[in-house]
């Protein structure tokens, strides 16, 4: 007869063994305790090994936003910077992360490359009732005294566009 309950019995222990496994997780463990530990190239963990992304550092501060070499007020032209009657089409502004134009606004959104004087990267745009994105080069020459604006793909301007850094009286 006991032999018999255990024979009964061994097919529901080995469906019981089949079973999710528990959470063996402790209360408050984050998603940061399953990020796993870097290594070097060679498999090995020491020195040259890389942390993780989010304990990395950018050039001259937060990768998503425009480098501070290239914040400021930027001319054209040199009335651009000068103009009290509100007409200075060729001014922009740049800012933490985004370059205010005449009559639109560019943000930061995916930045493709990043130095601490020039950054690529995809803006979108707002202006006149209308969205766009463009793939855009923001670089300072001439020791940060000149921006030069290319843009990239379909529409884009033919040639980049040079812009003086407005002094700091200029309003």
């Amino acid at each position: 007869m006991r032999l018999m309950i255990a024979l009964a019995a061994a097919p529901a222990f080995a469906l019981a063994a089949c079973g999710a496994p528990a959470d063996d997780t402790v209360d408050g463990a984050d998603a940061a305790a399953d990020t796993p530990m870097p290594v070097e190239p060679d498999g090995g963990i020491g020195d040259g090994a890389t942390p993780p992304a989010d304990q990395t550092s950018t050039p001259d501060g937060d990768a998503a936003s425009i480098p501070t070499a290239l914040q400021g007020r930027w001319g054209l032209v040199a009335a651009d910077c000068t103009s009290t009657r509100g007409d200075a089409k060729g001014l922009i502004e740049v800012t933490g992360n985004t370059i205010t134009f005449y009559e639109s606004r560019a943000t930061l959104s995916d930045v493709a490359q990043r130095t601490d004087d020039s950054v690529r990267a995809t803006f979108s745009f707002t202006g006149e009732g209308m969205t766009w994105t463009r793939d855009m080069a923001l670089a300072a020459q001439d020791g940060g005294e000149t921006l030069v604006r290319t843009e990239y793909g379909e529409d884009a301007m033919a040639d980049p566009l040079r812009y003086s850094r407005c002094s700091e009286g200029d309003a």
